[in-house]
């Protein structure tokens, strides 16, 4: 008998138990940090710490799905990221392809582009945009996924956009600005019409946010695990969960 096994699932069923449907979180985001390190770690090349990462993904969108969350958004390339080695970056570039083609081929998520398009390789940037337009009808869980994304840039692309429209409007600076609000700035951002995340889960031990969600994340729950995301087990999910679920959110106030 594996004993160990045995105790930790029994474990993990007790924490499932604990956590009522009604105290879940309709969206989470996830920085999906520590690829590299794990690859490190274990004496193997960056691209297959890069790998593991997105096969943790699809393990990860299943636990999500198991228990009916609604909306998931993954930071799996930053801008910043951006200024890697172009091999590493080639590499994980066609990680994330891979990756989306497997979440396509799951025909259970809604998928939603997240960040500056621009900034892609054409195939990657015209590879989301066919996903989002074929998985548009799926009724699963609506997956953002948060490539040449940072939080900084969304806000400013945010304000762009309302100014040209402002002005196609006829508006001068002044009267856009006197209309100007939190709610109107919103709806020109990426995740324009979405609910903001309820909790962000950031792995790998760093306490930061590194830009993700900058503004929706204003009154998100946060939850830092010292696991590197490719060791992010099921029983780190719950006892995320968990603890979201035993606190008293008071949005500001």
């Amino acid at each position: 008998m594996d004993l160990p096994g045995f105790v930790y699932r029994l474990y993990e069923r007790r924490l499932r138990g604990m956590l009522s449907p009604e105290k879940l979180p309709a969206h989470i985001g996830v920085l999906v940090d520590g690829n590299r390190r794990w690859a490190k770690l274990s004496g193997q090349p960056t691209a297959r710490g890069h790998q593991a990462g997105a096969d943790k993904i699809l393990e990860f969108l299943g636990w999500c799905q198991e228990l009916d969350i609604d909306v998931v958004t993954l930071y799996m390339l930053s801008t910043d990221n951006m200024n890697r080695s172009s091999q590493e970056l080639d590499d994980l570039m066609g990680i994330i392809a891979n990756t989306l083609d497997r979440l396509g081929e799951t025909k259970t998520v809604r998928v939603k582009p997240v960040g500056a398009l621009e900034l892609l390789p054409t195939y990657l940037a015209d590879k989301l945009c066919e996903l989002e337009a074929s998985t548009a009808h799926v009724r699963g869980i609506h997956v953002n996924v948060a490539v040449g994304y940072g939080g900084r840039r969304e806000i400013v692309d945010a304000v762009k956009a309302l100014l040209i429209q402002g002005h196609a409007n006829g508006l001068n600076a002044a009267q856009i600005a006197e209309d100007l609000d939190p709610e109107l700035l919103a709806t020109h951002l990426y995740t324009k019409g979405q609910p903001d995340p309820d909790l962000v889960i950031r792995t790998s031990g760093e306490q930061r946010l590194s830009g993700f969600l900058t503004w929706q994340s204003a009154y998100s729950e946060f939850y830092f695990c010292e696991a590197l995301w490719p060791d992010f087990r099921r029983v780190d999910f719950l006892r995320a969960l968990r603890d979201f679920a035993d606190r008293k959110r008071r949005f500001g106030s």
